[in-house]
């Protein structure tokens, strides 16, 4: 009989555990990907085209390409106005010495 793992046990096996630098890294990535995923179906929910949401916040179709793409470290203040600009409620959750901070603005 074939033994089946979690996702968990597979991150932890390859990646390390939580806490460790690479799946620190690992996660950091895959929570980037989510945002500029979200950016995307926001913007098509919209009904605007890339060029249009760069008009709206001051920067070139290329950025947010990029952006909804995870191909830059882009500026938390951009991603702020990315979502400002497609009128959507932004939450964020931060962990600081075992204290839970959640922070959320519209």
């Amino acid at each position: 009989m074939m033994k089946t793992y979690t996702f968990d046990e597979v991150k932890d096996r390859y990646l390390g555990k939580k806490g460790t630098k690479e799946r620190d890294d690992y996660e950091n990535e895959l929570r980037l990907d989510l945002i500029g995923e979200a950016i995307k179906q926001a913007r098509k929910e919209r009904k605007l085209t890339q060029t249009q949401l760069g008009e709206l916040i001051g920067v070139k179709k290329a950025q947010i390409s990029k952006i909804e793409n995870n191909l830059t470290d882009a500026r938390f203040e951009t991603i702020l106005k990315v979502f400002r600009a497609l009128n959507a409620k932004i939450s964020f959750n931060v962990e600081l010495l075992n204290q839970k901070i959640d922070l959320v603005q519209k």
